[in-house]
């Protein structure tokens, strides 16, 4: 009976990741008749279903009727989809007291993108095709020699495989199993190191590259507190909070994030700090036999800061030969770059809303299965500054500063920004990302040694 109402749960809604569960690798667990069990190890495999889209809109500088006192008008352009499979092992094993290492290996199945005429603009009214970055045909990468069909614009190359492998250690100060008088916290680390084809995209070869990486290794850290509450007549319930901060730390030599010099800024991939916190409460409740069944809602905040990344414009920007670089702006004639595909991207806030069903069969096997609803704010995807404007040299000083006294980026010098393009950076041309709406589905299933 649990486990065909178990099964029904795991078809509809999925989510491995509520709670940050509150079992110790390395700590103890209670056992039936007050007894306790060590937690050798944990191992989990987590399935994960996202869905995203979004629209472009594009800035106009050209706009007859536009109010010159007001904001430059924003255009409807495109329409992004994007799904993503994505199955990841994990392993924790327990060290010494409450400490524990980690693994896990991300692996995307499969990564599927498209780009479709917004409502309302045509083939012909799309600024993306009057500026020469795709035919008024479209483009699908997967059959180059057929352009699409209706509205889709631009069909990129089906990805998969690996971005990272994820290394970490962690440690209980606290640990609710030990001390029922307080929660349980934890404490944690996570090198993220990118191990698989780095994600580019050559339209003359457009299926040549299948990779997920982005090509840089990351640093997480992250803090968790878990508490499980018992009233006497009331249902036990377990609130629960976490929150991490990541950073890139360096990128591989075929990574698209590099730093050519000269006036460039915000080069490094974007850090993300987030909190996320919720409660579970639990409708079945056994500790005796280690059956539980709870219900666990929760929210998460996670602010993306100003850097490059991969946008929803970026494999139409990639290898682009209207949208080509100068590697060296110092140098007479041009230098010829390939524009990257990445663009500095605008400070903005993802949201999510959390539900999981979470069931626990015996003191070895844990199931869980939920859905989050993820939304993002409105930000910029073509950010990319002009320059820097370097001060003046002093008596004697001819490095790291400019002859002539102005505010101004000087063409021709080393304030020069080679990532920056007018014809997509400048104001009144930039791409911004409007109306963020995602789903998330996954299933997770853990066993404890």
């Amino acid at each position: 009976m649990l486990g065909r109402a178990l099964a029904g749960l795991l078809v509809f809604c999925a989510t491995a990741r509520a709670n940050p569960a509150s079992i110790v690798p390395g700590g103890i667990d209670p056992g039936p008749e007050g007894g306790t069990d060590r937690i050798n190890a944990v191992g989990t495999v987590d399935y994960e279903y996202e869905q995203d889209s979004s629209t472009v809109w594009r800035e106009s500088d050209h706009d007859a009727n536009a109010d010159p006192n007001s904001p430059l008008p924003l255009h409807r352009d495109l329409a992004f989809h994007q799904f993503k499979h994505t199955i990841t092992p994990r392993l924790d094993v327990g060290l010494v007291g409450d400490s524990w290492f980690s693994v896990a290996l991300p692996v995307t199945i499969t990564q599927s993108r498209e780009l479709r005429l917004d409502n309302g603009v045509d083939r012909n009214g799309s600024s993306t095709v009057v500026d020469g970055f795709l035919p008024a045909a479209g483009f699908d990468a997967r059959d180059p020699s057929t352009p699409p069909t209706g509205d889709l614009m631009f069909r990129g190359p089906d990805r998969h495989g690996i971005d990272q492998v994820h290394v970490g250690i962690g440690v209980a100060p606290m640990n609710q199993h030990r001390d029922d008088t307080k929660p349980t916290w934890k404490i944690g680390a996570e090198l993220r190191l990118a191990v698989g084809q780095v994600m580019k995209f050559d339209p003359a070869a457009p299926t040549a590259n299948s990779g997920v990486s982005e090509g840089v290794h990351e640093l997480r850290l992250w803090t968790s507190f878990d508490r499980k509450i018992e009233w006497p007549g009331l249902p036990v319930v377990e609130p629960w909070f976490e929150l991490f901060w990541q950073v890139p730390l360096a990128s591989t030599t075929e990574s698209l994030f590099q730093n050519p010099g000269f006036g460039a800024t915000n080069t490094q991939k974007s850090q993300q700090a987030g909190v996320s916190f919720g409660l579970e409460a639990y409708a079945i409740d056994d500790p005796r036999d280690h059956n539980r069944i709870s219900l666990d809602l929760g929210t998460k905040a996670v602010a993306h800061f100003e850097g490059r990344d991969y946008s929803e414009m970026w494999e139409v920007f990639a290898g682009n030969p209207a949208l080509a670089l100068d590697a060296d702006p110092t140098m007479m004639g041009v230098q010829p770059l390939p524009y990257p595909g990445i663009t500095n991207i605008e400070n903005y806030l993802e949201t999510r809303a959390k539900i999981a069903i979470r069931a626990e069969l015996g003191p070895h096997v844990r199931l869980s299965a939920g859905a989050d609803i993820v939304w993002k704010t409105d930000h910029s995807i073509t950010f990319a500054d002009a320059g820097v404007d370097l001060p003046t040299c002093a008596a004697g000083q001819t490095t790291h500063c400019e002859t002539t006294n102005n505010d101004v980026i000087n063409p021709g010098t080393a304030e020069v920004n080679p990532l920056h393009n007018g014809k997509i950076d400048l104001v009144g041309h930039r791409y911004e990302s409007e109306d963020n709406f995602g789903i998330v589905i996954a299933v997770s299933g853990q066993v404890i040694f």
